[in-house]
Parts: structure tokens; C-alpha cells; sequence
């Protein structure tokens, strides 16, 4: 009896501690919070899940992302800080919302600079570098980015000139729209994505420019019935990484990474240029008129960029210049 109690104790121990190996490698797996300003219907979130689900198929769930869209875990305008403090690991935050802090931010947000898709990627190819740079000396690693379709204007009446735009409430979610409501003598209010709908619903906004998704992600003809397609620009979402973190990783879980976002930005690119006609499809189907601009707009919208392109090449310097030297060359 006392050999068949030694050995029934050598097995327990044994089981004991594979259970504590076990339950230390679930320990060793790296959780990482991912916040988004946008909903989790949006193409970039729907995009940034798709990654993250790869990371963890790929990395055999050595690495586990966490999505927080809407705001839910930061608000938009403190991603990029949380990022930076370690708060979380990773963040993706609309580039041009940044430009106060560095005008190398607003580049894609410079109306009438870049005005398709093809373009929009071209200068994406040439200012990569000059804001993986500027990141770099920030304590963050920029991962990849992905433009929204073409910034239209949302209205609340129709417009034929800029003058028509004298008064309106316009909301400004980065420093390029709330100039742009200087120059043509709207009110500008700064509304971030989440609180973009109720803005509407309040009254607190009557007009902004954005592109189709946020008009369907915020079912904006509930309050606002027009959508002039001026293809202003394209802006983009950056997704950034903490460098802390990411050096943190083992070299085959950053290979992992990098190759999810790799095919993210990719695929992202495309799905948004592909939804683009859905959106304005949607808009329509639900009573919007989507037009494109009278030739009096269109050519007041282009001196407004026109002014806008030299600001900006002056106040960013000589990274501006090479950006620019190297879009148009």
C-alpha cells in the first residue's frame, strides 16, 4: 500500500507541475491593446481586426491584439499620446489631426494636392519615410497607413460658391478643416469621429467635409441632406506601435507582425477604394443629393487649396520640400 501512495504521489507531482508550466506559458503569451477612434463596422477597423486576427493564427497566439474601436478604451485625440506613454501598445490615429505638432502630419490632408487614389499613394510613398523618421524620435514605430475615400462636402442646404458656405457650423476634426472654415467664413467646431452624430443630431454642426464612410458610418442624412463630391483629398489612418513593445517581442513575432500589416495596409487600400461607390450609393438610397460641385465651387474650393498647398510647404520646411520634390518628380 505504502509503494501504491509513493507512486500516486509521484504521479500528482508530476501532474502538478505541468499544470504550472502550462499555466506559465499561458502567462508568457503577450496581450497588446489596440484603440481606434472609428466603429467597428468602419473598413479601417474591419481592417485593423483582420490583422490582428492574423497576428495570432501566425504567431500561434504568442500574440493576442485587442481591439477597442468607437473610443471605447481612449478617445481619438489621446491615442497617439497613450502610445507614447506605454499606456497601450498600439494605436491607429488619422494622421492630419497631428499637424500643429508637426506639419509633416497634415501633408495628406492638403486640399487639392493629392486627389485619387493613385496619387494619394504616391505621396504616401513620399513623405513614408520623413514620418517613420519623425515617430522614431517619439518613441513609436509606424506599422502601416490607409487612406479613407475622397473628402466631399456635407451640408445642411445646397451650395453653389463658397459664399454659400458663410455661416455654416462646420465641424473641424484637424487643423486643415478648421482653416478651411476660416477661409470661407463658416464657424468652426471641433467635433472628434465618435461625437460626430450626435453633433448632427444637436444641431451643433450643420455641414463638414469628410469622405462617403463617415457619412454612412454616422447615417448623416438623419440631419444634413447634401454631399458635394470634391474630391478634396485623402486622408489617412496611421497605425503606430510603441517601440518599447515591439523590441520587446522576439524576432520571429516581429517577422509576424510585420508581415500582417504588410498585407493589412494592402488590403486596405484596396477595400477602401472599392467602397467607395457604395457609400455614395448608400447616401443616395437613403434621400441625399450627391452631386458634384457647380464650376463657381470647384474653382473656389481650388484657390482655398491653392493658399493651403503654399502654407503648408512653407511652415514644413525642408522635410515639406523633400516631400514635395519627391510626389512631384
Amino acid at each position: 500500500m505504502r509503494v501504491k501512495a509513493l507512486a500516486f504521489g509521484a504521479v500528482a507531482a508530476v501532474a502538478a507541475t505541468g499544470l504550472l508550466l502550462v499555466s506559465t506559458a499561458a502567462r508568457a503569451d503577450t496581450e497588446w491593446d489596440l484603440p481606434t477612434g472609428y466603429p467597428a463596422t468602419n473598413l479601417h477597423t474591419e481592417n485593423l481586426q483582420q490583422m490582428a486576427n492574423d497576428v495570432e493564427k501566425a504567431t500561434g497566439g504568442k500574440l493576442k491584439i485587442v481591439l477597442h474601436p468607437n473610443g471605447s478604451l481612449l478617445k481619438a485625440n489621446e491615442i497617439k499620446r497613450g502610445v507614447q506613454t506605454g499606456q497601450v501598445q498600439m494605436g491607429e490615429i488619422l494622421m492630419s489631426t497631428l499637424a500643429n505638432e508637426n506639419p509633416v502630419f497634415g501633408v495628406d490632408a492638403v486640399p487639392f494636392l493629392a486627389t485619387s487614389y493613385g496619387d494619394s499613394y504616391k505621396l504616401w510613398q513620399a513623405s513614408k519615410a520623413v514620418t517613420d523618421k519623425v515617430l522614431d524620435r517619439q518613441g513609436m514605430k509606424l506599422l502601416y497607413a490607409v487612406a479613407w475615400p475622397p473628402q466631399g462636402i456635407y451640408a445642411n442646404k445646397p451650395l453653389n460658391s463658397a459664399a454659400d458656405m458663410k455661416g455654416l457650423k462646420w465641424r473641424a476634426y484637424n487643423p486643415a478643416t478648421a482653416k478651411i472654415a476660416e477661409l470661407v467664413s463658416a464657424q468652426s467646431v471641433t467635433i472628434q469621429a465618435a461625437d460626430l452624430a450626435q453633433a448632427l443630431a444637436t444641431g451643433t454642426v450643420n455641414s463638414f467635409m469628410s469622405s462617403g464612410a463617415t457619412g454612412v458610418d454616422t447615417k448623416v442624412w438623419e440631419s444634413v441632406k447634401y454631399f458635394y463630391t470634391v474630391d478634396a483629398w485623402l486622408p489617412k489612418n496611421m497605425l503606430v506601435v510603441s517601440k518599447k513593445a515591439f523590441n520587446a517581442l522576439d524576432k520571429p513575432t516581429q517577422d509576424a507582425l510585420l508581415k500582417a500589416v504588410a498585407d493589412a495596409e494592402k488590403r486596405g487600400w484596396q477595400a477602401s477604394e472599392q467602397k467607395t461607390r457604395e457609400y455614395l450609393g448608400t447616401l443616395s438610397k437613403n434621400g441625399m443629393t450627391v452631386a458634384p460641385p457647380s464650376p463657381q465651387l470647384k474653382a473656389d474650393m481650388q484657390k482655398v487649396g491653392d493658399m493651403m498647398i503654399a502654407d503648408w510647404a512653407r511652415n514644413a520646411g525642408d522635410d515639406g520640400k523633400a516631400i514635395l520634390d519627391a510626389y512631384r518628380r
